[in-house]
């Protein structure tokens, strides 16, 4: 029985932010667009992430809403704890699930 929901996965740039933020959002939304709308997850893989400026907690959050609005998960992984205090600092934590493959 298949109830494995589809995922599309897409590793972050290194440094998320003014420079990533348009190219990294556009090609995030795209991946959500190829998920079932109602149904489908994107990671957005964090592993080689060093830093998030506030452009690129604007631009995780857009693509956040956009999944929402398409009843779609945003899940983060890998997320450093920089990363993880700057979400939790912003209470952004709460909007998407965090994941750890060291856990």
């Amino acid at each position: 029985m298949g109830t494995h929901t589809p995922a599309r996965e897409y590793p972050a740039p290194e440094f998320l932010g003014l420079d990533t933020r348009v190219e990294f959002r556009r090609v995030a939304i795209e991946l959500l667009e190829q998920l079932p709308e109602g149904g489908g997850t994107l990671v957005v893989d964090l592993t080689a992430t060093r830093s998030v400026d506030s452009a690129g907690l604007g631009a995780l959050m857009l693509v956040q809403r956009r999944a929402a609005e398409r009843r779609q998960a945003v899940v983060l992984r890998n997320a450093s704890d920089e990363i993880r205090f700057l979400l939790a600092l912003t209470k952004l934590d709460e909007l998407f699930q965090l994941e750890s493959s060291y856990a």
